[in-house]
């Protein structure tokens, strides 16, 4: 179907052989031109919503008793604008429908005939005589260029629309009004539970930089019922626990025998790059406390430490073998899964009374699954750690605790927190935490060697904070309105510029140097936090690739996700190596970053990318399935390329800024540069869910049990890497990848000179002025608009695509 913006005659809603140009009605009466993105979607939302009952404020409607829970397209349906349809089908029986709709078909009078209709509509709407006959317009109509239309109910039709366009003005008012009233009551009373419609709950839902997260209403104690507190922790015991910080800690009745501790030396290094990496994203332990804690393990009082203590004490030294400098040998790749496995050993799988290093041990044994690519048994760790976190209370604001204990709570559920917002966008799974059980305030901005027990003192001069802690807690909680955002086909303009604007002060909140127009050295250790940001454009963008979207929209989701790319390259050139401190996260970043440069032609900053992902390598088991996948995909796009340059120098010479957006409309390769949408249930346009792949065959089956060994998940690097041994040889290196990578085409076409190849990233020592990675500025206005002048379809576009194409030049 065209775009209504490229027709010069908008159709009438009465079926008529002749047409009529709407812009011979008065403004007044006229039907607004639907959205260009959204016009479709808003249109199928508003005749799904059904008409329900009132309901009380802030309770939603309850389903009938035996209904089950409805279809995700129907939840999608329920949570969309209501339309002017749904609010007057829902005044009641003693209403009748209006004219036009299909409610009033059956009930509308017979129109009485005439001889001759007097006059076209246009005539009739402007009050002025016709002089129409069979075969010719009026003159009205021809000295105003428009065309003649007769409907028998004009007048009807005119009155019904302009009915429909007050209700829905009287509507927005209202709701402007009520999401007034709504922050009003909030900022008095907290948090309300108020129904929003979907553009007031996602702007309520980002909260804005540095907010503390609302108080709960609690009741205040008693005082003078003392007596009938001690009656009831005395006899309550066994029937329910009282609130976390008036429980009385439970002897650890985990008969356990002593672990053997590992050489000192090396207890001492692994703390050191603990303390150089994942503690400086999630500060969840207080090392001087921790530190005596060792001491006593190896010098003092071994069976004086908790099973709990033991089981951190592992589990830190398993975060800091993962964060190692050292390159990884044979040896070091099993010894974060001896240390886990320790940690495992020493955990009493019938505990029934948690403490908080139950819980910091939890999150670091998920954090280091994690990172070693079994993710879906870090899934269901951090279910664990959620759950012992609510036990312990730690979600909530409440009780008293020492300045150490209360700040090491706050800290330990938001890294859970941080890990729950994370792990499922990243895995397509719900979240496991809401926000609106949450009121636990934000961590202190000071490292722990300013926590003392007598209270928190930095001396003057001293940097308080050197963790991104907060700044990674800026973003993720904007991961909750992100994910709800998505839910939609397409995102619209507005959405995409308020999520930006938002993740632009997520960004201020960093060092100046994490800016991408900075020209300063970057230390290594920013870019893992970093990742957190810049994964959320790039989701943000990556999901109107969808084929949902028009055509040029989905060309302007590749070419935004392009410029996020060219950032995270400019990011990486000013490190000194990307492979200190490097998440996962940060790894598939990387990967995601490195498919959209290849695509658009930018394979300077692409070669960037792969010798990031080369300079980590085994330091992370998913970089070198990331690697396969990008030399599978150079060969795809190498072979694309063909294909699509002699389809286009058919007609003229190849230009090359015709060629990439001939590639960015190849539904292929967007299936192919989308990567790990393709594995979310709702999101993904590649499989079928309804039925499944052809079952693999006995002999493959056998073929790949014989390479997984029976040995433990932890120690199986096909169980981390994914690939079997066959798999993992057919792998071709990264020196031949990026060499691949610089064969797949020129220089990006849309910039003015070529640029050379990129060097290698600088070593650099201090914050000291670097030459800046040229990122070529994208214009205002997307570069996809062009599309093709009527051509036959290029290969790998759908025949759907051609035709709105064709359509919007038309």
């Amino acid at each position: 179907m065209a775009d209504p913006s490229h027709n010069p005659y908008a159709r009438s809603p009465n079926p008529s052989t002749r047409s009529y140009d709407s812009s011979s009605v008065s403004s007044a009466t006229s039907p607004r031109p639907p959205s260009r993105y959204l016009g479709g979607l808003l249109g199928a939302s508003a005749r799904s919503n059904a008409a329900s009952s009132p309901q009380p404020l802030g309770m939603p409607p309850l389903p009938p008793v035996n209904q089950g829970f409805p279809s995700y397209g129907s939840v999608m349906s329920r949570e969309s604008l209501p339309s002017a349809e749904s609010v007057m089908g829902g005044q009641g029986p003693n209403h009748g429908h209006m004219p036009g709709t299909p409610g009033s078909q059956a009930q509308k009078r017979a129109y009485r005939q005439r001889r001759k209709d007097p006059s076209c509509d246009a005539c009739r709407e402007r009050k002025v005589k016709c002089d129409a006959t069979e075969t010719t317009s009026c003159s009205e109509c021809s000295s105003r260029n428009v065309k003649c239309q007769f409907t028998k109910e004009t007048n009807r039709r005119m009155s019904s629309i302009k009915q429909v366009q007050d209700l829905e003005k009287q509507i927005e008012r209202v709701k402007r009004e009520n999401a007034s009233l709504r922050r009003v009551l909030e900022d008095r009373d907290g948090h309300m539970d108020i129904d929003l419609d979907a553009a007031d709950r996602q702007s309520s839902h980002l909260p804005t930089i540095g907010s503390e997260p609302q108080p709960r209403k609690r009741i205040p104690p008693n005082h003078d019922l003392a007596r009938a507190r001690a009656d009831v922790r005395n006899f309550s015991k066994g029937i329910w626990k009282p609130p976390a910080q008036h429980r009385i800690p439970a002897a650890a009745a985990f008969d356990f025998p002593t672990p053997e501790l590992p050489p000192e030396a090396v207890t001492e290094r692994l703390l050191h790059c603990f303390c150089n990496s994942a503690h400086t994203m999630f500060p969840i332990v207080h090392m001087p406390t921790f530190q005596s804690i060792v001491d006593d393990m190896y010098r003092s009082h071994p069976r004086r430490v908790s099973p709990a203590s033991y089981s951190l004490f592992f589990a830190v030294l398993a975060a800091g073998s993962l964060f190692s400098p050292d390159t990884p040998t044979t040896t070091t790749f099993y010894r974060p899964a001896e240390f886990l496995e320790s940690a495992r050993k020493v955990m009493d799988p019938w505990n029934n009374h948690y403490s908080l290093d139950n819980a910091r041990a939890l999150v670091l044994i998920t954090i280091c699954l994690n990172e070693m690519n079994l993710k879906s048994a870090a899934w269901n760790w951090l279910g664990n750690a959620v759950r012992v976190g609510q036990d312990l209370g730690l979600y909530s604001e409440s009780g008293s605790w020492s300045v150490i204990e209360g700040e090491m709570r706050r800290r330990t559920w938001w890294a859970i927190y941080i890990l729950d917002r994370t792990m499922a966008t990243e895995m397509g799974h719900p979240f496991l935490i809401d926000d609106a059980d949450c009121d636990v305030s934000l961590p202190a901005a000071v490292d722990d060697q300013y926590l003392r027990e007598d209270g928190m003192r930095v001396p003057n001069g001293a940097e308080p904070l050197t963790h991104s802690l907060l700044a990674v807690i800026h973003v993720v909680r904007s991961y909750t309105a992100l994910v709800k955002a998505i839910e939609s086909p397409v995102l619209s303009p507005d959405q995409l510029i308020t999520f930006d604007t938002h993740f632009k002060k997520c960004l201020s909140t960093f060092p100046p140097a994490c800016d991408p127009a900075s020209t300063v050295a970057l230390a290594p250790h920013f870019l893992a936090p970093l990742a957190y940001l810049f994964h959320a454009r790039l989701l943000l963008h990556r999901h109107n690739l969808s084929p949902n979207c028009p055509p040029e929209v989905r060309l302007a989701a590749v070419e935004t996700c392009t410029h996020v790319a060219l950032e995270t390259a400019s990011l990486i050139s000013r490190t000194k190596s990307a492979a200190e401190g490097a998440t996962a996260l940060l790894t598939t970043h990387i990967f995601r970053s490195t498919l959209f440069l290849l695509l658009t032609g930018y394979l300077d900053h692409a070669v960037t990318c792969i010798r990031a992902l080369a300079s980590i390598d085994a330091r992370r088991d998913i970089t070198l399935s990331c690697g396969r996948f990008l030399a599978f995909f150079v060969t795809t796009l190498s072979t694309k390329r063909t294909e699509h340059a002699n389809y286009l120098s058919r007609r003229s010479s190849v230009d090359q800024a015709a060629l990439i957006v001939s590639l960015g409309r190849d539904e292929e390769l967007l299936a192919l540069v989308s990567a790990d949408v393709q594995a979310s249930p709702n999101r993904s346009w590649l499989w079928s869910f309804q039925d499944r792949d052809a079952t693999p065959s006995k002999t493959d089956l056998a073929t790949r049990r014989q390479h997984i060994s029976n040995e433990n998940v932890l120690f199986s690097s096909e169980q981390r890497t994914g690939l079997i041994e066959e798999e993992r040889k057919d792998w071709i290196g990264w020196a031949r990848l990026e060499s691949m990578a610089r064969g797949t085409g020129s220089a990006n076409p849309w910039t003015p000179v070529s640029h050379p190849a990129a060097p290698a990233p600088p070593q650099i020592k201090s914050e000291s002025p670097v030459a800046k990675v040229d990122i070529p500025r994208l214009p205002e206005t997307s570069r996809y608009v062009a599309g093709y002048r009527g051509e036959a379809s290029p290969p790998g576009q759908k025949r759907g695509a051609e035709r709105i194409s064709i359509a919007n030049i038309i």
